[in-house]
């Protein structure tokens, strides 16, 4: 009953219904397709129904414990028009994925009125593996999900809010969890072709090694120019392997990755640049910006299930990261000799361990315990003045050692058969040791600890209707820099040291309906943070902001009337303000209003899709004076299927938007001019272009 979207609860299942289930295909025995791989031998060679079961469209009363937490399968994006590897987020109701700096970059979030920057407070995993990186050159909790390859994701849980004890840092305003594929439905090549030097090939394959192993190859290349005036010149290589292997009560998972990119960056560029006619809307001011990443990932699994249903599960993993980025956001405001651009470097490998035991005590009490442990070994992180791309001052440079480990608990007790309560316990223990290289007075030890607690009732009022009452606290831990840290590393001046850890404090209240081929939730909520304290990557220093509040709501309706159509709309609306008195209360780039909507039609051989993606107008400065304009895009797509062949056509921002991907408001001073201004810097939408796919499948 209770353990369906518990943390390991997908490995449960064998790996022939996970990959029917979760991913959404059931089979049965009158069609013209055939099952490419199979568990059982004597499936093999039968005529099969390929039935498509979207993710958006599982029965979750009775499952899930927020009307906010959701799960989405590869059948709710596969037939989507991607611009990016990051939209992947944007499955999630509420959220959007914006870039200002290059598809190599860290995409920039946004979600229940924060500006996320690049995951401050969402926190994501893949096969259970955390990808925020914390202390990071660039920002906080620096999330990239670039390295992912999209058509090898199975399935996207999601939650929002800190509701569940195991939701950990980063969470404050939601959470999602990766999980790839044991097995493809069928091995693939695609090639696809583009506008702007767009060309991306990707192959995939799983192989039955024996009758309880499997093996699952990706592999993927990407080349794209952009329309930006200067070539973006992007060169992304990735790869991909998993192992498992399922026997009796045993199921072990081995998966390794590789991943490197390089590109160029058009940064956002200041609107009185466009304005005077200097440069286009896709031009540029500084032509050394950019990048360049790399990823060596491993990751290990293990599950038992026990007699008695309960379930032990262990994960380990071990990344190593290099990131360089180039950028400049002033110009020539600092130093009109040189020009204001900089480097930050990042070179780190983080390596951990998870351990979670879930078991029933009765037929009413489900319980859960977990720990996790981890440890960040950043070798050089740094900030640096450049001068086309080579180094002309050192603004800080250190050597971070950091470790966390934590504790939780949590428990589900079916009251009655209509009544659901939840209760969870978390204790977390941070501590870091930074030496700093160029100004040993910033270096030191410091350590932080924090318990937060959550709640929860889920009321089952009719068979198609469950209301749940939520409360949570989670929270994001700051640079740890910023702890040890005495003097601005630019000025000298003293300045205030930072907690490592920053709680939050959020409640819902929702309702989930589930109707014949409808599925529909709405939820209110409120959000409090005690400070947004962040360590500031492009300066080197800490920044102190005041605590906040946000309160909103959202809703999100899914419908499948026909086999061949599926309909989905969200929308969310969010009021974020400081706690603070007087009339500069407004939260920069926190977006109020969120809207997507889609539609999907398969007619066999065809298939159609469209989707609509809206943001809404969000203040730049403290008193709101100063706001961005709305953005609103539409993407096309068709494919047409021929025996082992399918062609795709897709149409990105099909209206042709002229309309910001993201925009911000500071001073810059361009070349020629005396003194910085203070101006509209934005990124704008990329233009309307087609994008062709040929794929065999084999």
């Amino acid at each position: 009953m209770f353990p369906k979207l518990s943390p390991a609860c997908f490995s449960q299942v064998p790996s022939l219904k996970r990959s029917m289930a979760v991913f959404g295909f059931l089979f049965t025995s009158s069609s013209p397709l055939t099952m490419a791989h199979s568990a059982d031998d004597s499936l093999t060679g039968d005529v099969i129904d390929r039935v498509i079961v979207h993710g958006r469209g599982f029965e979750l009363i009775g499952e899930t414990r927020a009307a906010s937490e959701g799960v989405v399968g590869y059948a709710d994006f596969e037939d989507r028009a991607l611009s990016r590897v990051g939209e992947l987020v944007e499955v999630i109701p509420g959220v959007v994925a914006t870039q200002h700096s290059g598809e190599g970059k860290a995409n920039q979030y946004f979600l229940r009125g924060f500006n996320l920057d690049h995951g401050t407070d969402f926190s994501a995993r893949l096969d259970g593996v955390p990808l925020n990186l914390r202390t990071h050159g660039h920002g906080q909790g620096y999330l990239d999900l670039n390295f992912i390859i999209p058509e090898i994701v199975e399935q996207v849980h999601f939650q929002k809010g800190s509701y569940t004890a195991a939701s950990g840092d980063f969470s404050a305003a939601g959470s999602a969890r990766f999980n790839t594929y044991d097995n493809l439905e069928e091995d693939f090549v695609e090639v696809s072709v583009g506008e702007f030097g767009f060309l991306r090939t990707i192959a995939a394959a799983d192989f039955n090694l024996n009758a309880d192993t499997g093996l699952l190859l990706a592999v993927e290349e990407e080349n794209y120019d952009g329309p930006w005036s200067l070539d973006q010149g992007l060169e992304k290589l990735n790869a991909f392997g998993k192992l498992t292997r399922e026997r009796g009560a045993w199921r072990v998972e081995l998966s390794a990755s590789a991943y490197e990119n390089r590109w160029k960056a058009t940064d956002q560029v200041p609107l009185r640049a466009v304005a005077s006619g200097q440069i286009t809307r896709f031009g540029y001011i500084d032509s050394d910006l950019g990048g360049d990443i790399s990823r060596i990932g491993l990751n290990g699994q293990v599950v038992y299930r026990h007699h008695d249903e309960s379930e032990t599960s262990f994960n380990a993993f071990w990344v190593d990261q290099s990131f360089n980025l180039f950028s400049n956001f002033t110009y020539f405001a600092d130093d009109a000799e040189n020009g204001d651009e900089f480097e930050q470097l990042d070179k780190r490998a983080y390596y951990g361990a998870t351990l979670v035991h879930s078991r029933n005590l009765s037929d009413r009490l489900y319980v859960q315990l977990g720990s996790e442990t981890r440890f960040d070994d950043i070798s050089d992180i740094g900030l640096f003045k450049t001068r086309a791309r080579q180094r002309v001052s050192t603004v800080r440079r250190d050597m971070v050692d950091q470790l966390s480990v934590s504790f939780w608990g949590d428990a589900e007790y079916a009251i009655s058969e209509r009544f659901r309560a939840n209760a969870g316990l978390r204790a977390d223990y941070y501590e870091a040791d930074v030496a700093a290289v160029s100004a040993p007075i910033n270096g030191g030890e410091a350590d932080d600890s924090l318990v937060s607690q959550n709640f929860g009732l889920a009321w089952k009022a009719t068979d198609n209707l469950e209301v749940y009452v939520n409360y949570g606290e989670g929270f994001h831990s700051n640079d740890v820099r910023g702890s040890t840290i005495q003097i601005d590393p630019v000025s000298g001046d003293p300045v205030n040291r930072v907690p490592i850890l920053v709680r939050a404090q959020g409640s819902e209240l929702g309702m989930r309906l589930e109707q014949g081929s409808v599925r529909a939730s709405i939820a209110l909520f409120t959000l409090d943070l005690d400070s947004e304290l962040v360590f500031v990557g492009d300066a080197g220093t800490t920044e102190a902001n005041d605590g906040s509040t946000r309160m909103g709501v959202e809703t999100s309706l899914f419908w499948q009337p026909a086999n061949w159509l599926v309909l989905d709309l969200s929308a969310a609306y969010t009021d974020s303000k400081f706690d603070i008195a007087g009339p500069e209360t407004d939260i920069p780039g926190a977006v109020k209003t969120v809207i997507g909507a889609g539609g999907l039609v398969r007619l066999d051989p065809w298939t159609f899709s469209a989707r609509l993606r809206h943001f809404g107008a969000a203040p730049l400065i403290e008193d709101g004076s100063i706001s961005s304009k709305p953005t609103t895009s539409v993407n096309l797509s068709g494919g047409y299927d021929w025996q082992n062949v399918r062609l795709s056509l897709e149409l990105l921002n099909a209206l042709d938007a002229d309309d910001s991907d993201i925009t911000y408001f500071f001073g810059s001073q361009l070349s020629g001019e005396a003194a910085p201004v203070d101006d509209i810097h934005f990124h704008p939408l990329e233009p309307r272009q087609v994008r062709l796919s040929l794929r065999y499948r084999f």
